[in-house]
């Protein structure tokens, strides 16, 4: 789940699981808690969203039947661990008439993680710090991006060779040694097999 979004895909395949499926509550949770994980990009609102809890009951009742089932059973967990009801309110999925996605995605997530470690850092230690005091397993540091190591020596190892044929192997592990491939831009025959392994 990237960013709160698509948080829904959380109660839908409850729903789905139960409803379609004949699941019972706990399957049904077993499988979508270890199906689901949670990208936190921004601390900012945007990626925060908050539903009115009244237009998500009018537009897909069923659905908020289970996003409040879960926010019930979330409160019960919380309660028997802290003892603090304002630590309950703070990590509800419903209050104050709104539905927060967040707490949904933290709550239902088997892995939560920010995109950098200052990142993950501050959601742990600031923004979702009462579900970090919980549950500290499921907090994780993914760093956004990806080499061109990985992206292209491990995921594509035929233009990897073919690569190395046309500069060597110091692109490896320097970047910036690709620009030497300016040198074949108009070469039939190396663009004929560029061709052929894109294919």
């Amino acid at each position: 789940i990237n960013d709160t979004h698509p948080t829904m895909v959380i109660p839908e395949l409850m729903r789905i699981l139960l409803d379609e499926c004949g699941y019972e509550w706990d399957d049904a949770w077993r499988l979508v808690t270890n199906t689901v994980a949670y990208t936190n990009h921004t601390v900012l609102s945007e990626a925060l969203e908050c539903w009115g809890e009244g237009l998500v009951k009018r537009l897909i009742p069923r659905v908020y039947q289970i996003i409040k089932e879960i926010d019930s059973r979330l409160r019960q967990y919380v309660l028997e661990s802290t003892h603090d009801n304002s630590y309950v309110e703070r990590t509800a999925i419903i209050s104050g008439e709104a539905v927060k996605m967040a707490n949904l995605c933290v709550a239902s997530c088997h892995s939560v993680n920010g995109v950098s470690a200052l990142h993950s850092k501050i959601i742990k230690e600031s923004l979702f710090n009462d579900f970090y005091k919980l549950t500290p397993d499921k907090f994780k540091n993914v760093t956004n991006g990806i080499a061109h190591r990985r992206w292209l020596c491990q995921a594509n190892p035929r233009l990897t060779e073919f690569l190395t044929e046309l500069i060597g192997e110091g692109f490896i592990l320097d970047a910036a040694e690709l620009i030497r491939l300016e040198e074949f831009k108009s070469d039939k025959s190396v663009l004929s097999r560029l061709r052929e392994i894109k294919l």
